[in-house]
């Protein structure tokens, strides 16, 4: 080998970079366990909030620790930012954490462009987009402009009534035609959506959040933002979603209102369709008994009787009222606020305002910590439904304590908008009025003015808040408004003590089949599997390096790409070791043989790692999140693997023999292993045409008649991983689930051990917002809480680090970007065959290589699918069809090919050595020497995959299964499918030449 002293210098470089990455993961976990354990010393369990307090605390610990020089290394000094910066990024499956695709509104944003606009065209086109959107693969821009061209008629985009308005006036004209206005309407959709990323990003990051990530999906105005390590979903997720919409508005009395609720009552028995069905009415305070709600209730029966349910629409649904002179108008449940809100957006409701409140407008109130009651409000609209005053003039927000020692948000206006502020507080106090401040269409306080006009420009939110809700509303108040409201279309929920089990289990099946594989080429390859297991830990030492050094995300797919990589980086080193065993029997001394080995053996390494490091760069292009990091950890062990087996090997086996230590590439076991195979393979063909024909007809058999189960990634929906304290039965919790008063449809699989659940559901599928989801949490716990033992809501839902039941995991996937997924999967593996199919062409000069590639490819992927489609009703583990399974797709299509192509390097070799040989008898030689190869890899990954299927954990237990039987099926298909159909196909062509000759 040339230039040793330069691969040494390399290897001891890349070996001393990969250390140095990686001490600071091992400093970076060494100061945030300080962190919490000092949080833990200063934050009983006892105290209210302690789980938010602690979180605080262990915030404020590395925050104070932040610049201060934490690592010292002698030449260089870091502090903890700097650490934390370099340390290897774990994903939400080994952290916990929030992974969340949000759909800006690009609907909201056109309206906004064409200031609200009625006409009827610009809606219809709007709302036939929508639509659209469902099937479609365009961006909702490029759908409205579609939908508008069918049904424009003689309506124009630069007209008036559309996007000729005020505020695009000098960038939008009149006598521009629709293409123009398009183009200037893109642009800014464009900048809006950037400047809803730059918001989000500001939130992000003030939120305090480690290693968070954010980015732009194509032009769609989708954002992926991911939060490893998040505890408090629900306030993140309330942090993403906030609009941070404030506004300012003059509040009505509340009893000025009370003739209007009791005319909207009258007229709305003779709309609403009256139960037949009763309800148990809760006795009600009575103390208040002259307010006027009572009077108008007519000083109802109190005890608990059986009453029917529509006999006052909206005074029976009355569960309190506010003070007199107060802007609360009465309290509802919160169950009941859309239907309050239905009630009193009718025209026949609206018309019964008097002229001096026709723009009126019913808002209801932020509930308050313990109640689920909420104040309904009635603020003084207006023609335009544009408030006084808005959030475009705080320039600055704070979290501060008021002087009743709650939380609350003080903020800072502009010039202009303490101008404003000072006439509506001047107002306020003269009129012995509120002034309601609103945030996203709710009330979150409405003060009176006591002590004169407010000069300056302050002011202050307060409302029942927690110490989090008053900094994170500071937060979005700061960071500013989004310019359209985001839904969050696709999300991944994790619990910290699950991420805690996914890295316990990953570092087990990690650790055995590392074991296996080394103890394994010992076996086999006596002291030559010894410098190859050498090799190999510098290989997986390089593999975590460059993770680390790239800031790469590791995830529990990850760690199966590096395992899967261990097992199949051998293949390069059982290559090598076999043809240095084939040039030894042929009578070659001992440094002979090693070099024609290596040198001869190096063709087929390159081109079955090329083949399958391309279907990884199909994975990484194609894949999102962890299916992306499997993709990651697969391309940089091949490169590794590449390196470490040509060179490194060769480097440790040359200084042995140099110093005369013999090698025998064997062990007294395996000595004759695989001596002198001669298997006629071809004349097998047919019957395995047979067998093959056979798998294949039962395969689309069962896919045409069982289908596959699709997970929620391909057809939309939520599924929660739920643990019990005892085991469950599935059919027991989908019939719960699946009754009309629960989801009406659910399904409940056994997960993992009998004591957890994968639970799916498509209930509200359509709606997205936090509300909704928030919802569908409480109904699925009132349903499964029989099965749990004085298991309280706010338990089910605990981010606890040492959870063991409860709501472990959540997955939202809305239908449009399932159906996304699945074009992008089918893109995927089309593209990888069409690449692998290319390559081969260009390597082995004759298409009849790539068909029966190809054809192997094809014959693999119908029998995993159809093996799936058999078996899932029955496997103990989940076997849904998602992205991780299109992983596990490609994946066995890269082995596939692996597997194939070192069989046609040797066939080509071969043809081109025995120029007298038929051609049946060089295929034939060609898989016979390949042969001892082919079986030792496709062991050695079996029982590395095996060890991860067995210890790596649930929820890869599915990807894994399918890994197996692709393997398996790889393996046959090389020596059975693609070698017989290349051969077949040459054949009759070389036939119909001599024919016609």
């Amino acid at each position: 080998m040339q230039n040793k002293g330069l691969v040494k210098l390399f290897a001891v470089l890349f070996g001393l970079v990969s250390i140095y990455q990686l001490s600071f993961t091992f400093k970076a976990k060494q100061i945030e366990t300080a962190a919490e354990e000092a949080a833990i010393s200063k934050i009983a369990e006892t105290e209210e909030d302690y789980r938010a307090k602690r979180s605080i605390e262990e915030t404020s610990y590395l925050e104070a620790i932040a610049t201060d020089t934490v690592f010292n290394m002698g030449i260089a000094k870091f502090t903890y930012n700097e650490v934390k910066q370099k340390a290897m990024n774990l994903g939400l499956d080994l952290k916990g954490g929030i992974s969340a695709t949000l759909q800006i509104s690009i609907k909201d944003i056109l309206k906004g462009l064409a200031n609200n606009t009625k006409d009827p065209v610009f809606n219809k086109a709007l709302d036939d987009a929508s639509e659209i959107q469902k099937n479609s693969q365009n961006t909702y821009l490029e759908d409205f402009f579609v939908a508008f061209e069918k049904i424009k008629g003689d309506t124009k985009l630069a007209s008036p009534d559309i996007f000729y308005t005020k505020e695009l006036d000098g960038e939008i004209n009149g006598n521009m035609t629709d293409d123009e206005v398009k183009t200037i309407i893109a642009t800014k959709i464009d900048e809006s959506v950037i400047s809803a990323f730059e918001v989000l990003r500001k939130r992000i990051d003030e939120f305090g959040v480690t290693q968070p990530t954010i980015q732009r999906i194509g032009t769609s105005g989708r954002i992926l933002v991911e939060l490893p390590g998040v505890k408090d979903k629900d306030r993140a997720i309330s942090l993403l979603q906030s609009t941070a919409q404030l506004e300012f508005w003059d509040a009505y009395k509340g009893e000025q209102f009370f003739p209007f609720l009791a005319q909207a009552n009258e007229t709305l028995k003779d709309i609403v369709s009256p139960k037949t069905e009763t309800a148990e009415v809760e006795p009600q305070d009575t103390e208040d008994a002259d307010s006027a709600i009572d009077d108008l209730l007519g000083e109802a029966e109190t005890d608990s009787t059986s009453v029917a349910t529509t006999v006052n629409p909206i005074f029976d649904l009355i569960r309190g009222q506010g003070y007199q002179g107060g802007p609360i108008i009465a309290q509802f449940e919160a169950k009941d606020k859309e239907l309050i809100e239905s009630y009193l957006s009718m025209p026949q409701v609206r018309a019964l305002l008097p002229a001096e409140q026709r723009y009126a407008k019913f808002v209801f109130g932020k509930a308050k910590k313990g109640s689920e009651l909420l104040d309904l409000y009635a603020l003084k609209g207006n023609r335009e439904n544009q408030p006084q005053l808005n959030g475009a003039v705080v320039t600055d927000a704070r979290n501060q304590f008021g002087a009743t020692g709650n939380s609350e948000v003080s903020m800072q206006m502009n010039a202009k908008g303490a101008k404003i502020w000072e006439e509506m507080t001047g107002n306020a106090y003269a009129q012995g009025s509120q002034i309601a401040i609103v945030l996203d269409n709710v009330v979150y306080s409405a003060p009176g003015v006591t002590t004169g006009p407010i000069a300056g420009g302050s002011s202050s939110i307060s409302g029942d808040f927690s110490l989090n809700e008053a900094i994170d509303l500071a937060n979005v108040l700061r960071a500013g408004k989004l310019p359209a409201s985001a839904d969050i279309i696709q999300s991944e929920v994790v619990g910290p003590s699950l991420g805690q089990e996914a890295i316990d289990s990953g570092k087990m099946s990690f650790m055995i089949a590392l074991a296996l594989v080394l103890v394994w080429m010992l076996i086999y390859y006596g002291k030559a599997g010894g410098f190859a297991d050498v090799a190999m830990a510098l290989n997986i030492l390089l593999i975590f390096g460059i993770l680390s050094g790239l800031g790469a995300v590791l995830t529990l797919p990850g760690i199966a790409g590096i395992v899967l990589t261990i097992g199949m980086s051998v293949d390069a080193n059982v290559l090598v070791f076999e043809r240095i065993r084939e040039e030894l029997s042929k009578g070659k001394g001992q440094k002979e043989a090693i070099q024609d080995g290596f040198s001869n053996a190096l063709s087929s390494i390159l081109d079955a790692n090329i083949t399958t490091g391309l279907t990884a760069l199909i994975l990484f292009i194609f894949g999102t999140g962890p299916i992306k990091g499997f993709a990651t950890t697969l391309i940089i062990g091949i490169g590794t693997s590449l390196f470490t087996a040509i060179f490194i090997t060769r480097l440790l086996i040359d200084w042995y023999t140099n110093r005369g230590g013999k090698l025998e590439f064997s062990t007294g076991l395996t000595k004759n292993l695989f001596r002198d195979i001669r298997i006629n393979f071809l004349s097998k063909r047919k019957v395995a045409y047979i067998i093959s024909g056979t798998f294949i007809v039962v395969s689309l058999g069962s896919l045409f008649t069982n289908s596959l189960d699709q997970g929620v990634d391909f057809v939309g929906g939520r599924t929660y991983q739920v643990r019990f304290n005892h085991d469950i039965s599935a059919s027991e919790i989908t019939g719960v689930l699946s009754s009309p008063e629960v989801f009406g449809s659910a399904n409940a699989k056994i997960f993992g051990d009998a004591n957890q659940v994968k639970i799916t559901t498509k209930y509200k599928v359509e709606e997205t917002s936090s509300d909704v989801d928030e919802e569908i949490r409480k109904t699925l716990y009132t349903a499964l809480q029989p099965y749990f033992e004085g298991l309280s809501y706010e338990e089910f839902i605990s981010d606890a680090d040492t959870k063991t039941v409860g709501l472990l995991k959540t997955d939202k996937v809305s239908p449009t970007i399932a159906d996304d997924i699945k074009q992008e999967s089918f893109w995927a593996v089309l593209g990888s065959l069409i690449v692998v199919f290319l390559y081969i062409l260009i390597r082995f000069k004759k298409w009849q290589y790539s068909l029966g590639a190809v054809t192997a490819v094809f014959h693999d992927v119908l029998i995993v699918l159809g093996v799936f489609s058999l078996t899932y009703k029955f496997m103990p583990f989940s076997m849904e069809i998602d992205q991780a399974f299109i992983a596990a797709i490609l994946t066995v299509i890269g082995y596939s090919l692996n597997d194939t192509v070192v069989v046609f390097d040797r066939v080509r070799e071969f043809f081109n050595e025995h120029t007298g040989w038929k051609f049946e008898r060089v295929v034939d030689a060609s898989l016979s020497s390949t042969l001892s190869r082919t079986l030792n890899t496709s062991l050695t990954t079996l029982v590395v995959l095996l060890a991860i299927f067995i210890f790596g954990g649930d929820s890869i237990r599915g990807f894994m299964f399918a890994l197996i039987v692709g393997v398996i099926v790889g393996t046959y298909s090389s020596l059975f499918i693609a070698t017989p159909v290349m051969y077949d196909t040459i054949s009759k062509l070389e036939g119909k030449k001599k024919e016609e000759e």
